[in-house]
């Protein structure tokens, strides 16, 4: 079956079904009862919550567990290139006939019933993970966590939450604490949970949730340290300290993530796959080098960056990789979506960037025009200026500096039409 067949059934889901955001967990267990509770036959679930590396996690956790010798079942969300890469079943993508099965039972069984498009979907990769071999499912958050079609096992073998910070307030609440409570929505009674870096007010609101549910907490600074030492990562707990490769993924904010796996695989009994964690990872759109393709062959005597972060603790973030990747400047071209904090993704970026040339995001309809990005990015103090396409930036830079640092950044949808281009 060609990938025409999914097509189709995602398109037929996305017209009867939106991609809309209505946090609820109603329809997804009239479906997962229609279904016949596909949920509870997973392989032992990990469940991952946060705002910032939930992805990132995930993908070293999943080589970690792969290079221990286990198979794993894998739920992303969003795709970059397409849909298959959200579901990954014991290691490798789902195939076109796996898919296109699981989309058109699960149209059946919900038939005209209203229900959202990250739902219904989320409801096929769980009937996909029941129909493979695994050790375990991997399962990151939508959005939030206490509401997110994903927070719907009863019993995971492990939770992880990533850091919080400020993002899709209009959803989760304007606070950092109200996020928190969201985000510790996944803790469940006795099941542990591996904590990243927080800010206090977030840490108080995941400690009290777990406190009510008897959930135990193995927590960054307190149950378990991360550092940089001569080129290496030293993990240390009440087991003992690891000597570790750095991990793969580029930037000094994956040596926490790299910490929460490598907590994980320790809770799990599963250490000896620590080093695959860090050395066979691979994660798109995370200060990813483009070095094939029409986009990287508009600038060959330059360095084109990728990296989908969109809020602004994804700005201070790659604002604090940049500097360690080139001693130059960069360039950045950038296109977000108008739900977001444009400002505060900018603010952090106006100390590396040379120039911004702003780009509207094709194909979606909630794309910031260009324009408005280029205020913001003044706003911020950055020079910019709208550009027709992302080609048409590297055109403009290649012209003014062949040898160019360039970023493109602002939103994973952005990464997604990037590396389909990128692609040819």
């Amino acid at each position: 079956m060609t990938q025409a067949g999914s097509d189709a059934l995602l398109a037929r889901m996305m017209q009867f079904h939106p991609k809309i955001i209505d946090l609820t967990l109603d329809r997804v267990w009239r479906l997962l009862v229609a279904l016949d509770h596909p949920e509870r036959h997973l392989p032992p679930v990990i469940h991952i919550a946060g705002t910032n590396g939930k992805g990132s996690t995930l993908a070293m956790l999943r080589a970690g567990l792969e290079g221990a010798g286990l198979r794993t079942h894998a739920y992303t969300s969003p795709h970059l290139a397409r849909f298959h890469e959200r579901i990954r079943l014991s290691g490798d993508l789902i195939s076109e006939g796996d898919l296109s099965a699981v989309l058109d039972e699960c149209l059946a069984a919900n038939g005209p019933d209203p229900i959202t498009f990250f739902e219904i979907t989320t409801c096929a990769a769980f009937l996909a993970f029941t129909r493979a071999p695994a050790d375990y499912t991997l399962l990151e958050v939508g959005l939030g966590g206490r509401l997110d079609a994903t927070n719907v096992i009863d019993t995971p073998a492990l939770t992880i939450i990533t850091p919080i910070s400020l993002d899709h307030q209009q959803y989760l609440g304007e606070t950092l604490e109200d996020i928190a409570f969201e985000k510790a929505g996944i803790l469940k009674r006795g099941v542990p949970c591996i904590v990243g870096p927080q800010e206090d007010a977030a840490l108080a609101v995941i400690e009290a949730r777990a406190a009510r549910l008897g959930a135990p907490l193995l927590v960054h600074g307190q149950h378990w340290h991360v550092t940089v030492e001569a080129g290496r990562l030293v993990y240390q707990d009440e087991d003992g300290l690891l000597d570790l490769p750095l991990p793969a993924l580029p930037g000094p904010h994956q040596i926490a993530n790299a910490g929460m796996v490598i907590a994980a695989l320790r809770r799990l009994g599963h250490a000896h796959g620590a080093d695959a964690a860090m050395t066979d990872v691979d994660w798109p759109a995370r200060l990813q080098r483009l070095r094939s393709g029409p986009l990287a062959q508009a600038l060959p005597q330059g360095r084109v960056w990728l990296d989908g972060g969109h809020n602004p603790a994804a700005g201070a973030a790659i604002a604090d990789s940049l500097p360690r990747m080139t001693s130059d400047k960069v360039w950045l071209i950038c296109g977000m979506l108008n739900t977001k904090d444009v400002a505060g993704f900018m603010r952090p970026l106006a100390g590396i960037a040379h120039h911004l040339f702003a780009v509207a995001i094709p194909g979606e309809s909630a794309t910031l025009p260009a324009e408005d990005t280029v205020q913001a990015a003044r706003a911020a103090g950055m020079p910019a200026s709208a550009a027709a396409s992302v080609h048409d930036a590297l055109n403009q830079i290649a012209a003014r500096d062949p040898h160019a640092q360039v970023l493109i950044c602002g939103s994973l949808y952005l990464a997604g039409h990037v590396l389909r281009e990128a692609r040819g």
